[in-house]
């Protein structure tokens, strides 16, 4: 059956008649070809698209029958599909400019067909063939511009970017996130909006950007669009980017954001933050739990061979360590830290030059000095901490007693 379509399609080619007349007959030829199954069927294809790509053919014709070709293919079954897609576009190649807008429909349908095997990295280099900004078609005897619309780009370019992150590459998933952004705000569709602030806080993430993603994700929590589930999902990523940032004032600023809002309770997360907001120590042995909520990408190691969690624990530490003295020495400070002496002074040395803590080192003598603070503000974090474990005591004895706790409140305002 396959050489009959063959035949076919050879006799149409060397026969006259209107571009309707014509068409409808290759349309003949391509439900012909459509009904046959298994390599019949794939043969048959495939001279469909041989016929088609022929200058013999008009292209008005040519590119109206290949619109169509597009539209059955993804009722095929998958690995067919695959074969025909990537059979087409080898043979469109040397005329593809003259088939740009089939193109790009073949690359949705086939980066769709990747997308379902998990091959990312393949799902993702066949959109970035689509040419989004540099298209161009023939129409009425003269050479156009494609313009896509900026909704279109926008999805594309944000499909290669979660791609590229799926694959673990957020190098080339930053680049793609970067063409979007130029993008975003031309669009008015909310949840393209969504879609981009999503992939562009998982792409601060990937790259190791944890408060800037921190920053992205808490937005998202408080987007009404977002189904709740999935904003309280926001919300724990935010504080576990939160956690794993470098300390500093941003870090503590959104420390701070965080730990006043109650639905961070409901995280399994809460009692770390609530260490961090209230300068605790934090001890190996506590981040046991913790650690095994994180995702691959945030479990890697540094260069000198810690994982994230593990420096951005350590550099909390130091920073509560110089709240509770006035200096330390390297071996007690390394103590304190449960890391080598050498290590201790190496990251203290760094975040004092980065100006992410107050204080000079005296390598003679071996100490870490510690600039003294303002007692108003030391204070006000105290008072501020007292009224926020306070404001817990009360919340445990209305869920206790609430009865006695109604006639209480009603026995305090009435005074």
């Amino acid at each position: 059956m396959a050489a009959a379509v063959r035949q076919d399609l050879a006799q149409l080619m060397n026969s006259s008649g209107s571009h309707k007349d014509l068409a409808g007959k290759y349309r003949q030829i391509l439900e012909k070809a459509i009904q046959l199954s298994g390599a019949e069927q794939l043969e048959a294809l495939k001279a469909f698209v041989e016929a088609m790509v022929n200058e013999n053919v008009s292209l008005v014709i040519s590119r109206q029958l290949l619109t169509d070709f597009c539209t059955h293919l993804p009722n095929l079954p998958d690995s067919t599909a695959k074969e025909i897609y990537h059979f087409t576009l080898e043979k469109i190649q040397p005329r593809v400019i003259s088939f740009e807008e089939q193109v790009a429909s073949i690359r949705q349908h086939l980066a769709s067909i990747y997308e379902k095997e998990e091959d990312w990295r393949n799902a993702a280099q066949v959109l970035v063939g689509i040419p989004l900004e540099t298209g161009q078609k023939y129409s009425s005897g003269r050479w156009m511009d494609i313009q896509y619309n900026v909704d279109y780009k926008l999805e594309t370019y944000l499909k290669i970017a979660r791609l590229y992150l799926e694959d673990d590459d957020p190098v080339q998933a930053e680049a793609y996130i970067n063409r979007a952004s130029l993008l975003q705000n031309e669009s008015t569709n909310e949840q393209l909006q969504i879609h981009y602030k999503v992939c562009y806080a998982r792409v601060l993430d990937y790259r190791r950007k944890f408060i800037e993603a921190a920053q992205r994700y808490n937005e998202l929590s408080y987007k009404t669009i977002v189904h709740e589930s999935e904003r309280l999902e926001a919300l724990k990523h935010a504080l576990h980017c939160t956690i794993l940032a470098s300390a500093g004032q941003q870090r503590s600023r959104m420390l701070a954001t965080l730990f006043k809002d109650e639905r961070c309770q409901q995280l399994a997360a809460y009692g770390i933050l609530e260490k961090m907001y209230l300068d605790r120590i934090i001890r190996g042995n506590q981040l046991q739990e913790f650690a095994a909520m994180l995702m691959p990408h945030q479990k890697a190691t540094t260069a000198d061979g810690s994982s994230i969690l593990d420096r951005a624990v350590i550099e909390h530490n130091l920073l509560s360590a110089s709240k509770l003295y006035n200096n330390i020495t390297f071996e007690e400070l390394g103590a304190l830290l449960e890391i080598p002496a050498a290590k201790a002074e190496k990251i203290a040395s760094q975040m004092i030059t980065e100006g992410r803590m107050n204080g000079f080192i005296d390598q003679i003598d071996g100490i870490v000095h510690f600039e003294t603070r303002e007692a108003l503000p030391t204070w006000d974090k105290q008072i501020q901490s007292l009224c926020f474990q306070v404001n817990n005591l009360l919340e445990k004895i209305s869920q206790t007693a609430p009865e006695w706790t109604a006639q209480a409140m009603e026995a305090q305002m009435a005074q």
